[in-house]
């Protein structure tokens, strides 16, 4: 979510009716299809937007998820990597306006149409690219900073993205310094929720050789042979691993929450949403470190619907306000 955009001249506000051709309607279900399909949390959150801004965020996703399914798959590395720099090269396309509405790619056709209706600062999928074939070349972190560039990639950048959609500079809603902080508030919010990610599936990450928390805190928990079995070797203090995440987790979310006053209600709400769902998980990891070891940890429903009725009353953007309001005092 940049606070800087560059992008097309807008001819109309978001959230304005405009009439859509059947090929741009027909690309816009292909991706909200995905997106319901693939991203459970990412589509019950994005409900709460209207229907201009769920269709953007779909494409976004459908996008993303694209990028993704190259780096998990199962081809070798170098296959991996053309196959990604085609997609950096379709996104140049799409950056240059070059995709007609009857394009065989639903997906590309959707995300030219959205970069259209919204600036969307559309580097943020070249940063996920790059984090995505930093996953390729198999790179671990040493150390919290090292791993935070990873997490901007792959995350923080999704979330500048996502700003370009729930705050258009010319909406009128965010003046030069609101944006700015916008932007930072978006990518600690982003780093917040890949950390969760990270947590939740460091069985699963394990099974495909991949560790992506910190080397020094593996070794300060004697955690540094990994997760690829549910009992950890003697001596490990893998709670202690969990938690010590847990809390650089949080205080991520608390920095990133400030991003709620900043957005209209219907934004705020869908951003409420997401990142409540995944406070929850945190939350039933801190309290059960050995799950995350024995599958993925996931939300009932009837849970992500409290959390999405607390992001659509505004109840956390309000308390978030009250205690800005309460520091400065």
């Amino acid at each position: 979510m940049s606070p800087t955009v560059e992008g097309p001249t807008h001819a109309s506000a978001p959230g304005a009716p405009t009439a859509m051709s059947a090929p741009i309607s027909a690309a816009y279900s292909y991706c909200e299809a995905v997106t319901g399909s693939q991203a459970r949390n990412f589509a019950y959150g994005i409900r709460l937007l209207p229907a201009d801004k769920r269709q953007a965020m779909s494409a976004l996703y459908a996008f993303s998820r694209r990028v993704d399914d190259i780096g998990d798959g199962t081809l070798p590395p170098e296959v991996k990597t053309t196959r990604l720099e085609e997609t950096r090269t379709l996104l140049g396309r799409i950056r240059a306006e070059e995709i007609d509405e009857d394009d065989t790619d639903p997906v590309a056709v959707a995300l030219a149409h959205a970069s259209r209706r919204f600036p969307i600062p559309l580097e943020g999928l070249d940063e996920l690219i790059d984090g995505v074939l930093m996953d390729v070349r198999g790179e671990t972190y040493e150390t919290w900073d090292d791993l935070k560039v990873y997490c901007r990639c792959v995350a923080g950048a999704i979330g500048r993205l996502s700003l370009g959609v729930f705050a258009a500079p010319h909406s009128g809603r965010l003046d030069a310094r609101d944006a700015e902080r916008a932007g930072e508030y978006a990518d600690t919010l982003g780093l917040a929720l890949q950390l969760t990610n990270i947590l939740r599936d460091v069985r699963e990450d394990a099974g495909n050789g991949r560790t992506y928390l910190p080397a020094e805190d593996l070794a300060k928990f004697g955690c540094s042979e990994g997760f690829n079995s549910e009992r950890m070797s003697p001596g490990a203090d893998f709670a202690g691993l969990v938690h010590h995440e847990v809390r650089r987790a949080r205080a991520l979310f608390v920095e990133g929450y400030r991003l709620l006053p900043l957005l209209d209600r219907r934004s705020g709400a869908c951003v409420a949403a997401m990142a409540g769902i995944y406070r929850r998980l945190l939350d039933r990891i801190e309290r059960e470190p050995q799950a995350v070891l024995r599958g993925r940890v996931s939300l009932p429903p009837h849970e992500k619907a409290y959390v999405a009725v607390r992001g659509l009353s505004g109840l956390d953007a309000r308390t978030i306000s009250r205690q800005r309001a309460r520091r400065r005092l």
